[in-house]
């Protein structure tokens, strides 16, 4: 009896896997075979090879799909059969711009006590326009370092799910810093008890926080290495974090795979964040001799947002910065720009980085001049914001060059910026990962 059962279950399942089969198979011959990427070739009367530091002639660019396939001359390069041609033969055509630093979130015309009545939502809603203008001003990727609430963790991956136009994302979720220092909020009396989700006091306490944010998304460590310009009641130039708090949260974050990004404005801050092994130092407006050798010697870039002065001192009482802070930018912002000629000299790498968020979103590019102005060479501020900004990113061989294999970020200005630099500010074609997002038609 039961061989007889066990017979015809064997028979049943053989029949039922037969008919299964069958099914896929089925399903697999009246499938629609897959649609073949898209081809698209750009026509650049103008080429920046930020490779090789040359601007080439009469070049043409194929993409398929999100990537390039081909790049060379008009006359080596064959356009295929059916491919979309975007005729850019009066601009010059560049890689898509990376800016290292930026707060997508921060509404720049909400500084100091104004900025407490914008709730996380309501930033992570400001994003989506900050996003769109960071992204048709040509960047294609940023660095987002700070953001309360983990909205720049939401609106990274709202932007990757295609929900609406930006670039690339790198989030850091909380700027993690001690109490009552850069990274925490010291607007409110003691009675409120307020304290950043950032804030974290001791080497155990600091690796903690780290792995917390990682937890919650982010793709880097954001820390308070000194004081600030736009926080209350402390130094801008005074170290906040100690040398071994510091090597504790490195350590932790690059255990994690995650690089750290100091945001540090005093010599002695940026010397022990610098043996502490962050991958770059953000503003670094009192930087040194010994902290200028120190970042050549270790390979540390520095990411100074030399242009924001001007935003600051302009239409900083309108926006809202507190007096303390506009006395502070007025102290240092002169100092940062001559550091800035110093340390290039120096031999320190040197990455883009804008602090958009502290001045509007979309005028990313208008620190191109000012980064010539003191002492780079139009092709070097170029390069600050391609092939450096994707070798601090970590993004190297995906993006900063236009080069088979790299993913198809391009963007587009009417003129020669090496000739002159201020036509970073008027991108007129962007494509991110192969997809249009800006025409000189629209």
């Amino acid at each position: 009896m039961t061989l007889k059962l066990t017979s015809k279950l064997l028979a049943a399942t053989a029949s039922f896997l037969g008919l299964s089969l069958f099914s896929a198979s089925m399903l697999t011959a009246n499938a629609a075979p897959a649609s073949p990427a898209t081809v698209t070739v750009i026509k650049a009367g103008r080429m920046v090879d930020v490779e090789s530091g040359r601007v080439l002639r009469d070049q043409i660019i194929v993409v398929e799909g999100e990537r390039i396939v081909a790049v060379g001359s008009a006359a080596n390069t064959a356009i295929p059969t059916g491919a979309k041609v975007i005729d850019l033969s009066h601009a010059s055509v560049l890689p898509g711009l990376i800016d290292a630093h930026t707060h997508l979130t921060s509404n720049p015309y909400m500084h100091g006590y104004s900025g407490l009545a914008s709730s996380n939502n309501r930033s992570a809603l400001y994003g989506v326009r900050a996003a769109r203008d960071t992204l048709n001003a040509g960047f294609t990727m940023v660095r987002d370092v700070g953001s309360d609430g983990f909205a720049d963790v939401a609106l990274r991956d709202a932007i990757n799910d295609g929900d609406f136009p930006g670039p690339r994302i790198l989030a850091s979720g909380y700027a993690i810093g001690i109490k009552g220092g850069h990274c925490d909020n010291n607007l409110l009396p003691a009675e409120y008890n307020d304290v950043s989700k950032g804030v974290a006091d001791g080497p155990w306490a600091a690796r903690s926080k780290v792995r917390e944010m990682a937890k919650y998304g982010a793709d880097l460590i954001k820390i308070c290495a000194t004081g600030g310009v736009l926080s209350k009641g402390d130094a801008a130039g005074a170290q906040q974090y100690t040398l071994e708090e510091m090597q504790a949260i490195v350590q932790e974050a690059h255990k994690l795979e995650r690089k750290v990004a100091a945001h540090a404005h005093g010599a002695s801050g940026i010397i022990d964040a610098i043996k502490a092994g962050v991958d770059s130092i953000e503003h670094a407006s009192l930087i040194d001799a010994e902290g200028i050798k120190l970042a050549k010697a270790n390979g540390t870039y520095l990411v100074m947002d030399v242009y924001n002065d001007d935003f600051i001192l302009s239409a900083g009482e309108k926006a809202g910065f507190l007096p303390e802070s506009l006395i502070k930018e007025k102290e240092i912002g002169q100092l940062q720009r001559d550091n800035f000629r110093k340390a290039l000299q120096g031999g320190a790498k040197m990455a883009f980085g804008s602090d958009a968020g502290v001045y509007p979103h979309g005028d990313n590019g208008k620190q191109f001049a000012i980064m010539v102005q003191y002492g780079m060479t139009a092709m070097q501020a170029i390069q600050s914001a391609t092939i450096n900004g994707a070798d601090l990113l970590g993004w190297k061989d995906k993006l900063g060059s236009i080069k088979v294999g790299k993913y198809a970020d391009l963007i587009a200005v009417s003129d020669d910026p090496t000739v002159d630099i201020k036509a970073m500010t008027q991108v007129r074609f962007v494509m991110k990962n192969g997809q249009l997002i800006k025409t000189p038609s629209n």
